[in-house]
């Protein structure tokens, strides 16, 4: 089982990631959202928001159902996700990953992954 170091790491992975995104293409399919990223087997969560310029820096939270897309991972899938070992649509076809948003939302995201 990953850390939370591992998974805090995993998250700045991702976050780098999306800032390598063509600005066009990001404001394309980005509008603003909060995020929270939820990891039971450690009993953590994280939120970030997303927006036309990128996704801004994940920090602890305590609610993260307020957001308004919810990502649910073990911290194994999500560093595994973070380092391309797991592809996004298979982890989500398989329950590994779980993602609570609007119909619309899901669209727009699964354009960027």
């Amino acid at each position: 089982m990953a850390n939370e170091e591992d998974c805090r790491a995993a998250l700045g992975r991702i976050t780098e990631r999306l800032a390598e995104v063509d600005e066009e293409r990001l404001a394309e399919h980005v509008v603003e959202r909060t995020i929270s990223c939820r990891i039971p087997d450690l009993r953590l969560a994280y939120r970030s928001r997303i927006h036309a310029g990128g996704l801004d820096p994940f920090e602890p939270t305590d609610d993260p159902k307020a957001a308004q897309v919810r990502i649910t991972v073990r911290s194994d899938d999500l560093v595994a996700l973070a380092n391309d070992e797991l592809h996004p649509a298979r982890a989500f076809t398989s329950g590994r990953l779980k993602v609570e948003a609007s119909l619309l939302d899901l669209l727009r995201l699964r354009k960027l992954l």
